[in-house]
């Protein structure tokens, strides 16, 4: 059993914190007052008072549009077609381009989050950019937080689906894509037909990973808008966060926190499923 010492500290540092989160939902724990040493058992009451709340069915929403627009749409559409260009490109548009996108992934968050907020701020780079050609710009941060959002996000992640797809493509076998173009098939054929079925096990992992990370997302968010304004940004990570440490309600956050838990094996379950690897 020579794993089991790595298992071991797997489910004390990973399964344990879970489930102590789990319990903790349905207490009234708090963090400051009688509750904050000695909570109470309330059952249900947590997630009662969550499916009541008008800001969850708009959180889960938001989060929703946020993964899927960001991760599974932004980040690996990019990824695929910046892995292709660089398998195809001269070796100097290569090093340009791979030092740009590996740039902001390699970034700590916190300053990628503050670069992304000075870039869309109303004073920001953007707008100095938009001047230049005679558009006035304006607080994308107010005005469109959830674009301005995605696309941070989008700008930060891709290198990642970037780097998995790029040797993903260099394990297709170059004889087939020839083959292919001798017999007549264009470049969108050979990518719909030939290349895409054969990295499908790139895809799945990599949408898998990309969707789990994306959920979690809480610094690039609190730094751009802190969920505003109002509640027009304030995805799950965010709504957990303020119901926990603003308002106190260390309980309440936690039962948003398992809820999202579950949407992340959703998400996880289906692309097992749907894009399951063939087996050799």
């Amino acid at each position: 059993m020579p794993l089991l010492p790595a298992v071991a500290l797997l489910a004390l540092f990973m399964l344990g914190p879970v489930l102590w989160s789990f319990y903790g939902s349905f207490t009234n724990a708090a963090l400051t007052g009688v509750n904050a040493a000695n909570p109470d058992w309330v059952g249900l009451d947590n997630y009662r008072k969550l499916f009541a709340d008008p800001d969850f069915p708009k959180a889960i929403w938001l989060t929703v549009v946020f993964v899927f627009a960001s991760a599974v749409v932004g980040q690996n559409v990019l990824g695929v077609l910046l892995a292709m260009l660089m398998r195809s490109s001269q070796k100097i548009i290569r090093v340009v381009v791979g030092t740009l996108i590996v740039t902001a992934w390699i970034l700590p968050e916190i300053v990628a989050a503050f670069a992304a907020y000075a870039f869309f701020s109303k004073e920001g780079s953007l707008n100095s950019l938009l001047a230049i050609v005679g558009i006035t710009g304006k607080s994308w941060l107010y005005a469109t937080p959830m674009l301005a959002v995605i696309l941070a996000n989008v700008w930060r992640g891709t290198a990642f689906s970037m780097m998995v797809y790029s040797a993903a493509l260099n394990d297709v076998p170059p004889e087939i894509t020839e083959a292919a173009t001798v017999d007549g098939a264009g470049g969108y054929k050979r990518l719909i037909y030939i290349t895409l079925p054969m990295i499908r096990r790139s895809i799945s992992t990599n949408l898998m990973l990309t969707t789990l990370q994306t959920l979690s997302v809480f610094t690039l968010i609190y730094v751009m808008t802190a969920g505003g304004p109002g509640t027009n940004s304030s995805t799950l990570p965010i709504l957990a966060y303020q119901q926990a440490f603003k308002f106190a309600q260390v309980g309440y956050g936690t039962a948003i926190a398992t809820i999202m838990l579950i949407i992340g094996g959703v998400f996880a379950v289906i692309y097992i499923r749907t894009l399951k690897p063939e087996v050799d």
